[in-house]
């Protein structure tokens, strides 16, 4: 498929033998793997083929709300029940639309805008089989699409037109890459890194890791995929606007987030994410530090796979973000994935929707510092150990700390705050923490 780069958006239609919806199109859902309906809470029910999902109850609203005239709003594969009792005889007795059809019979057996692969209802196999055979050519314009039967839907690159363009971030001031897909991109996972989506509406997800957005437009079936921070999106056939969530980072941070600099370590290690304040329960308090406050927590992962995590929050952040940015700068460029033992891991970070403090979410040193440690376990210490644990010998405790000493020092910074204190244990490795002092 093609992929075109426009700046003229007056004459660029990504589907033009559609028309846009005048009414949303909320029976279908922004997430492959929904159950219910978001907008009735009804049960989804699969297409006959092809494993698309959508609510029989929404679409039935949807067929009689919509004008019946000859525009087409879907590029939709649907079949009949000819021995409906509750048929209604004022509609055309040979559909050429979805709005024309009787709802108590109608049966999708895909949606063509929507991303599927072929799974055949064994009850409908010979309609199917005929659908298959059919939709080699493109049903609105005749092009021949595949030789052979093709698991996977096969759009017309002469009906669904991909495109490109670079604006102005509202937030920020640099341009950023939205790419204009003509079909509704029910994904769950990223497309650059694979990591699961966080969603925040019906027709809105992102990734935590790369900061991309994904924004869908009921109208059109239509995807917005935003490589950046901004404020809001057009779709590109509509021209209707979304907002894009802009209330959790505030205007540093977005600078931070889209220095060039930062790029030049994405090689070795993830970019920083960003993790809502409502994944954490069991938040206790610990410590407080010379900046901010220790808390420990427990991180509702995805999977109910729970994970035990340091949340460092930053007081009177909200006005003053100095010192949270430079601890998060400093890990990011002091953290490689090849020398993760000689450093503590931080995960992302997060914001507390009360306070409006910025809190760093790190991984958590289960066995203490080396201050606690030596006071318990100095007069046993051996400078050499042929125990299998070398951790517990004072020559692998200071190798441990040489090695992430050396690394941040290569990397051109200075701790500027080490002391036993900041050096922790986890799982027989000593690591050295708080960066935040830190200075390249």
């Amino acid at each position: 498929m093609e992929l075109v780069n426009t700046n003229d958006e007056n004459f660029f239609d990504p589907t033009p033998r559609f028309k846009s919806s005048p009414i949303p199109i909320n029976f279908i859902s922004f997430n492959i793997y929904d159950e219910k309906c978001f907008n009735c809470g009804g049960i989804y029910i699969k297409t006959l083929c092809y494993d698309q999902k959508y609510c029989k109850k929404c679409l039935s609203p949807y067929i009689n709300d919509i004008t019946a005239d000859n525009n087409i709003y879907l590029d939709i594969y649907y079949t009949m029940d000819l021995g409906c009792i509750k048929h209604e005889t004022s509609k055309t007795k040979v559909p050429q639309s979805i709005q024309e059809c009787c709802k108590n019979c109608l049966r999708i057996l895909y949606f063509k805008q929507i991303e599927g692969y072929l799974s055949v209802d064994i009850d409908y196999s010979n309609i199917i089989n005929k659908v298959i055979e059919s939709v080699k050519h493109c049903k609105l314009c005749g092009k021949l699409l595949y030789e052979r039967t093709a698991r996977k839907l096969r759009l017309c690159s002469d009906c669904y037109l991909i495109s490109f363009d670079f604006v102005e971030s509202t937030l920020v001031k640099k341009q950023i890459l939205i790419l204009y897909l003509p079909w509704w991109h029910n994904t769950h996972s990223c497309d650059m890194c694979s990591s699961e989506l966080t969603f925040t509406s019906d027709c809105q997800n992102y990734c935590t890791y790369c900061l991309i957005f994904y924004t869908g437009c009921r109208y059109c079936l239509t995807t917005n995929i935003i490589f950046g921070l901004t404020g809001q999106t057009n779709c590109k056939k509509c021209k209707r606007l979304s907002l894009i969530i802009d209330n959790v980072i505030d205007r540093d941070l977005d600078d931070f987030l889209f220095n060039d600099n930062i790029y030049e370590v994405l090689s070795r290690v993830k970019p920083v994410r960003w993790i809502p304040y409502s994944q954490f329960k069991d938040v206790k308090e610990m410590t407080k530090g010379g900046y901010g406050i220790i808390y420990k927590a427990t991180w509702l992962t995805s999977h109910n796979k729970n994970k035990t995590v340091i949340l460092k929050r930053f007081e009177s952040s909200k006005n003053n973000n100095k010192y949270f940015l430079n601890e998060l700068r400093s890990n990011q460029h002091c953290f490689n994935r090849t020398f993760y033992d000689y450093i503590i891991k931080i995960y992302g970070f997060t914001k507390d929707p009360e306070l409006e403090d910025y809190i760093l979410v790190m991984k958590y040193a289960s066995e203490g510092d080396l201050h606690k440690y030596l006071q318990k376990n100095f007069t046993n210490l051996e400078w050499n150990s042929d125990n299998i644990i070398l951790v517990y010998s004072k020559l692998n405790i200071l190798r441990n700390i040489s090695e992430g000493l050396k690394y941040i020092h290569e990397n051109k910074y200075i701790h500027r705050d080490f002391h036993s204190g900041n050096i922790l244990s986890d799982v027989f490795q000593w690591k050295i923490g708080d960066l935040g002092l830190s200075q390249s």
